[in-house]
């Protein structure tokens, strides 16, 4: 199968190998010596167990026995990576398929928001429906996916009594209160790898278990991310199309200060790619004042409501355009619509090019990454090669890709509100 490439010759005129080689050998090694305590992601595609994929993958036939809906619970990097995989992999009218069409549960996402009108119309959805909920949370203390969470225990145990727990499945960390529960109450459960944080995870069982119930190929999802891992041990910045990438966003950043990256795709099967995108590179390298603010377009949607602004508006920004080369199915437009035959996709492809071509007569940086086709296996190359691009140019800034300082800080301020509230309501009694 073909490989991921990246096309930087309109981003940047050169790319400076010489000076910056060494640097990237440097943060090759410090990744993968296991120094920091949070790079378990770097080696994890060649180094999980089998054991632990089988478990995952009878885990999953059986919920695909058990219910006709699936319910999974988190936020950030405990949904979008699985998410991305789905909307990436299955039909965009999954769940509006018969039973008999689809043969797999319908999947839900809930705990990535606390939208009261939201519940209250899944609750009602799932009023007849045989349901199984998966609650993903690495701390356990994540508070939009816990409230969500306590209400799906009151619903389940309404709906199944003592079954219920036979219904619910926990994904979490070695300790904390959702462990604890978890235990106690004999849910099944699977860990979060302690030296992996949240948006680095979707190759873990935060990503695996919803991706196989979903009836996806575990085993091509990781064997993509083994191909895109050994791709990367050759650290020459001359062939290493994920450590190319890296350091020209971080050069447009340092030396045209840039402060946006616009990811755009022309494929609506790719919008939630960009949204786990965003929080890559967002929660990872936005730190102490530093960073490129990621965004994501959806083509050619946002061109008629955003276009204004990319062709003439603040030029403080470059586009790095995701594109697939091969789709599963085109169509060949009628007659009369162009001089010559054309499919619907070659249309999409001129129409991403018309854009690259207007935008550069602006000056504007444009880097395209080139996905071989819609699989299981590219997936599992995607994943590996946006996480390792994203912690190579966070390294190259001095920053610590693993850690999240401003997010500590809003749930800091989020506990601080219940904790007045309490008191407050308390005094009211």
């Amino acid at each position: 199968m073909s490989e991921i490439r990246v096309d930087i010759s309109d981003a940047i005129a050169q790319l400076p190998v010489a000076e910056y080689q060494e640097k990237i050998n440097e943060i090759h090694a410090r990744l993968h010596s296991g120094q920091n305590g949070y790079t378990g992601w770097v080696e994890y595609p060649t180094t999980v167990e089998g054991n632990l994929v089988w478990q995952i993958m009878t885990t999953a036939w059986k919920i695909q026995k058990q219910c006709t809906a699936f319910v999974v619970i988190g936020v950030g990097g405990s949904y979008l990576g699985a998410k991305a995989c789905l909307e990436l992999l299955q039909s965009p009218f999954y769940n509006e398929f018969f039973a008999k069409e689809r043969n797999l549960p319908k999947i839900y996402f809930a705990g990535h928001h606390l939208s009261s009108v939201y519940y209250h119309e899944l609750f009602h959805r799932l009023r007849n429906e045989e349901v199984a909920v998966c609650v993903i949370s690495r701390s356990g203390a994540t508070l939009e996916p816990m409230i969500v969470f306590e209400m799906f225990k009151k619903f389940m145990n309404e709906k199944y009594g003592d079954a219920a727990r036979e219904r619910i499945y926990v994904i979490t960390g070695s300790k904390g209160k959702l462990r604890e529960e978890a235990n106690q109450k004999g849910y099944t459960t699977f860990d979060v790898p302690d030296d992996i944080v949240g948006r680095f995870s979707v190759l873990t069982p935060v990503g695996l278990l919803p991706i196989a119930v979903a009836g996806i190929d575990l085993e091509a999802v990781l064997q993509g991310a083994r191909q895109a891992q050994a791709a990367c041990m050759d650290t020459d910045l001359n062939t290493n199309d994920c450590y190319r990438y890296a350091l020209t966003r971080h050069l447009l950043k340092e030396q045209q200060d840039k402060r946006m990256e616009v990811f755009e795709v022309y494929d609506g099967k790719l919008r939630y790619f960009t949204e786990w995108l965003k929080q890559l590179f967002g929660e990872s390298e936005c730190q102490h004042g530093q960073g490129l603010f990621p965004v994501s377009m959806q083509m050619s949607t946002d061109l008629h409501s955003l276009g204004q602004f990319l062709q003439d508006g603040r030029q403080d920004f470059f586009e790095t355009a995701v594109v697939i080369e091969d789709v599963t199915y085109d169509i060949m437009l009628p007659e009369g619509i162009t001089d010559h035959a054309k499919t619907l996709h070659q249309m999409n492809n001129m129409v991403r090019e018309s854009v690259k071509e207007a935008h550069l007569e602006n000056n504007t940086p444009n880097i395209v990454i080139t996905l071989p086709e819609i699989s299981s296996y590219s997936f599992g190359k995607m994943v590996y090669f946006f996480e390792k691009a994203c912690a190579v140019s966070c390294m190259l800034s001095g920053l610590d890709p693993f850690v999240q300082p401003g997010v500590e800080r809003y749930k800091e301020k989020l506990l601080g509100f219940l904790k007045d509230d309490t008191v407050q309501s308390a005094e009211v009694e």
